[in-house]
């Protein structure tokens, strides 16, 4: 193979993106410079969080340049080194986004060891996802015995984890997602207490008030919009909800007028947070083995939904928004080599 082919933002989306958005651009494969590697992409991550950088609005990270490759996580295996520390064969992890080889920065890259689990773990419960989960959930919500905590998007990535670490704290945990075979997975197999499907019920809120009969004491927010407001109607005083995501609200092309919260959190002295996982990044190392301990255990289960072949990784993230995945979102792009 001496030709790249990557994936390049050619306008920003109104409203719900669609491919004519993306183009598929071939280029000279990257030949790397001394301290970096060539790495051949196994797989891709496509997240939720990517949908803001397609827009100019200022936000918490740039906004993608057009014309510039779709970067996010990626998990490759390295073809040749100019650093001498690392090797061929080497399996890592990095930022190099939706191309299928890139040149990078050992410095940006972290070794991955694929004897200790699959590695497409390194992009979900034993990455960026698993991470977000546990910092955000046991920083700002702080799950109590006894108490009760609901998640929204409760199938997805982030969600899934949240609330088997929430189970793991002796809470009592309430999901909420799109499909009955979802909410299931998550009774039957993963242990929530109850799931709502909040494209059925009639009354999202009845249904909450019956699912959390004691109120809500953490509400892991991973949607924003309707689904948030009847969520939050119900907080006990001292509740604490952690901000993840807004994926409701992503697509919208006016600003969004909800209720206003301020009371509602004055009333009950809650507190409300937003974070990003990499403020966190210093105890990474300590949080990791903690996941990996709980996945050894059985106590943590996690789903993961392959797309097979790069030339599907565009229809795999449109799929984030339609709710296509349980579980992590990934796009396997080729086979690892011994």
């Amino acid at each position: 193979m001496s030709v790249n082919e990557k994936i390049v933002l050619v306008k920003r989306p109104e409203g719900m993106p669609g491919s004519a958005d993306f183009e598929f651009k071939e280029e000279p494969l990257p030949v790397p410079q001394a301290g970096e590697v060539l790495v051949r992409t196994l797989y891709i991550s496509v997240d939720p969080y990517m949908r803001g950088r397609m827009s100019a609005a200022k936000s918490y990270a740039e906004p993608y340049p057009i014309g510039e490759v779709i970067m996010g996580g990626s998990i490759g295996q390295i073809m040749e080194s100019a650093d001498p520390q690392w090797k061929e064969g080497d399996i890592v992890a990095g930022l190099w986004g939706w191309q299928r080889y890139a040149a990078a920065s050992t410095e940006s890259l972290r070794r991955i060891d694929p004897d200790l689990a699959p590695v497409s773990t390194a992009l979900g419960v034993l990455g960026m996802t698993g991470l977000t989960a546990y910092f955000g959930l046991l920083d700002i919500g702080k799950p109590q015995e006894g108490e009760t905590v609901v998640v929204s998007g409760a199938a997805g990535a982030v969600g899934m984890i949240v609330g088997q670490i929430a189970k793991i704290k002796g809470a009592r945990v309430v999901g909420i997602a799109g499909s009955d075979s979802k909410n299931d997975y998550l009774t039957k197999e993963l242990g929530f207490d109850a799931a709502l499907n909040y494209r059925t019920e009639k009354d999202l809120k009845a249904a909450l008030e019956m699912a959390c009969p004691n109120g809500v004491d953490v509400y892991f927010d991973n949607v924003g919009g309707e689904i948030s407001d009847d969520v939050l109607s119900l907080l006990n005083p001292n509740a604490r909800i952690p901000i993840c995501g807004q994926i409701a609200l992503y697509n919208l092309e006016k600003p969004d007028n909800g209720p206003r919260m301020q009371t509602a959190l004055l009333k009950n002295t809650a507190l409300m947070k937003g974070f990003l996982v990499g403020q966190y990044a210093k105890d990474f190392g300590k949080a990791l083995p903690e996941l990996a301990g709980w996945i050894q255990s059985g106590q943590l289960q996690y789903a993961e939904n392959i797309v097979d072949g790069f030339e599907n990784t565009i229809e795999a993230f449109l799929g984030l928004f339609s709710g296509d995945n349980l579980g992590k979102q990934l796009v396997k792009v080729s086979e690892m080599t011994k």
